[in-house]
């Protein structure tokens, strides 16, 4: 089997750890090889807080998908979440000093360079510079403004930031076990590769990734990204919720969440108990409604920081179409009845697309970010127009800007 068409990527998430190994075959066609799945030991809120606990962790994911793949995982895209992501838009613009004013690649990378070279902390690092689109000579709409004339050339770009302490745990957990990091890649902006449609993006959309320990979002208008986030809030915080307001520990409130939970309360009979187990408690029955309201009101709360995120980062935005709702907490029965009551858009359950082979393993919102990174990878290799594409960035290879700018291109 050939190794230049096999793509491994790996999800570490707060709750759960998923490595996938696909292969692109003749076709063009991604075909699912492996999963592996092991419960997630060491994060918190999708950052690192203990690296061997990780380690073991990312080590069981990979162990199993190498067994059902027959193939042993030497590299991978792997996905970094938490509260520490944070981006911004930025323009660049050069001029085209030469007598035929024909725009070349060296002009690109230099209006890039300058797109780039944004202050931020010293204690943040450079994720991702992804192009939105050109202006040559105040024309807008430009894709790949090559070969073009003009005097000026305008770039604008999205980048996405984390913090260096973060980024550099995860690589260390990863790299630790002998697996090579081919690029970090921003969950939210994953899971968008993996469920939203290209008419959905032209059109305006959100995208909420719903993990166990944080929410991601990414807002995508006229076929490109306009913001990216994450917020420290996830599946863990219902538990939470549940355990306090029904007096169980969490154990007993996750089984009950995934067993009883709906975020919606309508057609919930009051009278309706559930038997419970707690070892401090003893058993005893609670009301299932009661168990109801409490997710619900989380679920708003949730979705009301969604849309004052959204809307400080992008005022007078509409997101024509609507809100994509993804991650493992999205298979919640309610939760899309919620988000729409709340935020008052059209709302639907994104599936990962784009893919064939186990199927029936992978058709479930829970692998959405999992797959959008094996397709990020994917779509970058496979010779996508790179003026349309994120241009990865070593994030544990810190470098000065022009350094880092020059590898990005090789003419």
């Amino acid at each position: 089997m050939a190794r230049d068409n096999i793509y491994a990527a790996i999800d570490v998430g707060t709750t759960k750890v998923c490595t996938i190994v696909a292969q692109v075959d003749s076709l063009g066609e991604v075909q699912v090889l492996g999963v592996g799945k092991a419960p997630s030991s060491g994060l918190s809120k999708g950052v690192v807080v203990n690296i061997d606990d990780t380690m073991e962790s990312v080590r069981e994911s990979v162990d199993k998908a190498e067994r059902i793949s027959g193939v042993p995982v030497r590299s991978a895209f792997v996905g970094i979440a938490g509260k520490h992501l944070s981006s911004l838009n930025n323009r660049g613009v050069v001029a085209i000093a030469r007598e035929d004013r024909l725009v070349h690649p060296r002009d690109v990378k230099r209006a890039l360079e300058s797109a780039y070279s944004v202050d931020h902390s010293i204690s943040t690092e450079v994720l991702h510079v992804i192009p939105r689109g050109y202006v040559l000579d105040g024309q807008k709409g430009i894709k790949d403004p090559v070969g073009m004339h003009g005097f000026r050339l305008d770039v604008e770009c999205h980048i996405v930031l984390g913090a260096s302490t973060a980024i550099q745990n995860l690589v260390k957990a990863v790299q630790g076990l002998g697996v090579n990091i081919r690029g970090l890649v921003a969950e939210p902006l994953a899971s968008a590769e993996a469920v939203l449609t290209d008419d959905e993006r032209d059109m305006g959309v959100i995208l909420v990734d719903m993990g166990g320990g944080t929410t991601g979002i990414a807002v995508y208008n006229e076929g490109t990204i306009w913001h990216t986030a994450s917020l420290p809030v996830g599946g863990g915080h219902f538990t939470n919720d549940v355990a306090v307001g029904m007096r169980v520990n969490s154990a007993v409130a996750e089984e009950m969440k995934m067993r009883y939970g709906r975020a919606d309360v309508a057609g919930v009979d009051s009278q309706e108990q559930i038997d419970v187990h707690d070892s401090q408690t003893g058993r005893r029955s609670v009301s299932r409604k009661e168990l109801c309201e409490i997710i619900k009101e989380r679920a708003i709360e949730l979705f009301r920081l969604v849309d004052t995120d959204v809307k400080k980062a992008c005022p007078n935005f509409t997101p024509a179409a609507g809100l994509v709702l993804t991650g493992g907490m999205a298979n919640l029965p309610g939760l899309d009845t919620i988000a729409r009551e709340a935020l008052r858009l059209p709302v639907r359950v994104g599936k990962p697309m784009g893919v064939a082979g186990l199927a029936e393993t992978i058709d479930n919102p829970a692998y959405s970010a999992s797959l959008g990174l094996l397709l990020w990878g994917i779509n970058q290799n496979e010779g996508q127009n790179w003026t349309a594409r994120a241009l990865q960035i070593p994030a544990q290879l810190p470098q000065k800007v022009g350094t880092m700018v020059k590898n990005l291109f090789s003419w």
